[in-house]
């Protein structure tokens, strides 16, 4: 497959210089592991708190600062991808997955928090928003994140 990883700065100068090659190779990656069968597009954005803050609070309604953001462009069920219910790039054909937003300095205060640094920590983030991206959600408490945090492991090599 030929995944297209796009990686955008919104806010220049917050360093990490290797962030986008990580992004890409994780993205690519987790596609790898789910399985999917079609080329696929995603557009990530790396941002600041006060970036990741503002977007937060316009498309979610929640006002504070967090790690990653994950808007999928398609409705699909964890583990049961079916490209012919995505929608495609017009000129490509390719599958447009979704955008993500990441915040960097968040990034590396938790990669130090969790003892695992920046690198495994980006890798993390985007992997978690990939699985987001096609279908996987963790907002209870019970088999759905019990089923996101099981992917998130088998794809990191965590098990």
């Amino acid at each position: 497959m030929n995944h297209e990883i796009y990686v955008s700065r919104e806010v220049r100068n917050l360093g990490h210089n290797n962030a986008a090659r990580l992004i890409k190779a994780a993205a690519v990656h987790a596609l790898q592991a789910e399985k999917i069968d079609a080329d696929c597009i995603i557009s990530v954005m790396l941002t600041d708190g006060e970036g990741i803050r503002r977007v937060n609070r316009e498309f979610r309604g929640i006002d504070k600062e967090t790690d990653v953001l994950s808007f999928p462009l398609n409705e699909l069920e964890p583990g049961r991808f079916d490209a012919a219910l995505c929608e495609r790039d017009l000129d490509s054909s390719a599958v447009l997955l979704g955008d993500m937003m990441i915040s960097l300095p968040r990034c590396e205060e938790q990669g130090i928090e969790f003892g695992h640094g920046f690198d495994r920590e980006i890798q993390y983030l985007t992997v978690h928003s990939v699985l987001h991206l096609l279908g996987y959600d963790h907002m209870d408490e019970g088999p759905m994140k019990a089923q996101m945090r099981a992917r998130e492991k088998e794809i990191l090599g965590d098990e």
